[in-house]
């Protein structure tokens, strides 16, 4: 294998070839990233069975002398080309597999693996892909992926799950504690509806190398799902199980709405969180007198804020929250003008936008002594 090629073009597939290595995989050819070159172009691979990616550099974007693959530590090949100046780089085999990787007055000889013991990829498409403008798809990602759960034991709701009835995408992600729903129209043909889900830190990885333009493809499997995005395929793998239903969750009317200024709530109950502690589950209180709408916190060994502002509304509530869960949910509308829904002390906030009727957050109340 030999080539040349210009070191911006090979660091940005490097770079997103890359996120598919993990630094706690114990095989060492999983720690690698395949070279394989061919007449069309250079493919890149890595994997670590929980996420696959192949990169493509064409043909017309290097300069191609000699076809042929090898497999190189990941983490030293980034490295190196990374600091290389900005010129064309040369990578060639010799002596079975060691790569020799040189510009001008640099050389760097790197001891390579056996290509055939990288795993084969089941890289195949599916016919009928489900397209998603990428701006679209980068929200439904950001606007639900930190209702997730961190904890490892309930695996199923450290994942997103998407649904496609009719020609609608929901899209759910809730840790029991909170809960985010999104809904999209797709262009869908076909009478089976779908619902999978699908690993939340592999979503959040796959957006980092999207921009705002164009299109994402996603081909659907039994146990995996594939997106294809311009010289970039992403295979993740499903998590398995049933998601828990969550329809019933949300409360179809409220006894309470009231319109807030997103800033102005934002950073009310920013500057209240700053007096609650984690072992107080960071929670702060909600009191609403008529018009009046209070945030506050009380810690013994802290000290105690309260901040006021005005809103339309003739009811009275007390109730508590998590200021973490309600400054995600919050943050993930892009309005000026955000409702805050509630029924009584014990029920689940919802937050929504008259705007945006797509987006739904509900975060559970905190019961206090």
């Amino acid at each position: 294998m030999k080539f040349i090629v210009k070191k911006e073009i090979l660091m940005e597939s490097l770079n997103n070839t890359a996120r598919a290595i993990s630094t706690k995989n114990l095989i060492p050819i999983l720690t690698g990233i395949k070279f394989e070159l061919k007449k069309e172009g250079l493919y890149l691979y890595a994997s670590d069975t929980d996420v696959s990616i192949r990169t493509f550099i064409s043909a017309d974007k290097l300069t191609c002398i000699e076809e042929g693959s090898i497999v190189i530590g990941g983490k030293y090949i980034v490295e190196i080309v990374k600091k290389l100046p900005n010129t064309d780089i040369t990578m060639e085999v010799i002596d079975g597999y060691k790569l020799i990787i040189s510009t001008d007055n640099t050389e760097f000889n790197l001891n390579g693996i056996n290509p055939n013991e990288f795993p084969n990829l089941d890289l195949d498409e599916t016919k009928e892909p489900i397209v998603i403008h990428n701006n679209v798809f980068k929200d439904i990602v950001n606007q639900t992926v930190f209702a997730t759960s961190q904890n490892e034991s309930r695996p199923l709701l450290t994942g997103i799950n998407f649904r496609i009835i009719n020609g609608e995408l929901e899209v759910l992600a809730t840790d029991s504690y909170r809960l985010a729903r999104k809904l999209v129209t797709i262009d869908k043909e076909g009478d089976s509806d779908i619902n999978i889900v699908i690993p939340g830190k592999n979503l959040l990885e796959l957006v980092k190398m999207i921009d705002d333009n164009g299109t994402i493809e996603m081909h659907l499997f039994s146990n995996k799902i594939l997106f294809k995005y311009e010289n970039m395929i992403f295979l993740s793998r499903l998590l398995s199980g049933t998601y828990p239903t969550t329809s019933s969750i949300i409360p179809n009317s409220f006894n309470i709405e009231l319109e807030c200024n997103f800033s102005d709530l934002f950073n009310m109950i920013d500057r209240a969180s700053l007096l609650t502690s984690d072992r107080e589950k960071n929670t702060i209180k909600l009191s609403l007198d008529k018009n009046k709408l209070m945030i506050s916190s009380n810690s013994p060994e802290i000290g105690k804020v309260e901040e006021k502002i005005e809103v339309i509304s003739d009811k009275k509530i007390d109730i508590s929250f998590s200021a973490k869960f309600m400054l995600d949910a919050i943050k993930s509308f892009n309005q000026d003008k955000i409702l805050i829904c509630m029924n009584n002390d014990s029920s689940p906030i919802v937050i929504k936008s008259q705007k945006d009727p797509s987006l739904i957050q509900l975060v559970l109340p905190i019961k206090t002594s």
